[in-house]
């Protein structure tokens, strides 16, 4: 299916958010994440199914002053 990630089209496989940050590579980091602009809590990421045409936004942490 074909999603915006990060503002950019990606066409995928996942068809939840928590599967979507598996094929993406980040499940062993912590993120924050929003579908359609609305935040997404890290323990619902497994019950949020994924649209054709979702805007999918993640964000990591980042170090720095």
């Amino acid at each position: 299916m074909r999603i915006q990630v990060n503002g950019r089209p990606r066409e995928v496989e996942a068809t939840t958010l928590e599967a979507l940050l598996r094929e993406l590579g980040y499940e062993d980091q912590k993120v924050g994440t929003a579908l359609n602009q609305e935040f997404v809590r890290d323990k619902d990421r497994d019950k949020v199914v994924l649209h054709e045409g979702d805007a999918v936004e993640i964000v990591t942490p980042r170090q720095g002053g």
